[in-house]
């Protein structure tokens, strides 16, 4: 595993800990198709949520979220449609966006996290 993958997964890993303390459920970590990749599927009493997340060591060239472009999405509503088709819910879906800056990569203490809820449709 490479380094950008280590890092990759830590963020996750904080992502799916935030989400845990706002009541959230975590369905799946990395969930891969044909289509693409979905970070983290999660759901509340309302929501079944697909998360992507977005680890940056600071915002001086973009907003992390900025990052999640309008390709980007596409493979995300792609793969969210085949996970719903084979795990039907009532719930209503939502496409996330969890931006992380950690100046220190894994070993920053106190990462900034910014919830954006219904971040794309």
């Amino acid at each position: 595993m490479g380094r950008n993958n280590i890092v990759g997964a830590w963020g996750e890993t904080v992502a799916a800990q935030y989400l845990q303390k706002k009541k959230y459920k975590i369905l799946a970590c990395g969930y891969r198709c044909r289509y693409g990749e979905i970070d983290l599927i999660v759901s509340n009493r309302e929501y079944l949520v697909f998360v992507e997340v977005k680890l940056r060591k600071n915002d001086k060239f973009a907003d992390a979220r900025e990052f999640v472009d309008y390709r980007k999405q596409n493979r995300i509503r792609t793969t969210a449609e085949l996970y719903l088709s084979q795990n039907p819910t009532e719930l209503q879906p939502r496409f996330d966006v969890i931006e992380i800056y950690a100046p220190q990569g894994f070993e920053t203490k106190n990462p900034r996290i910014f919830h954006l809820e219904s971040a794309f449709e």
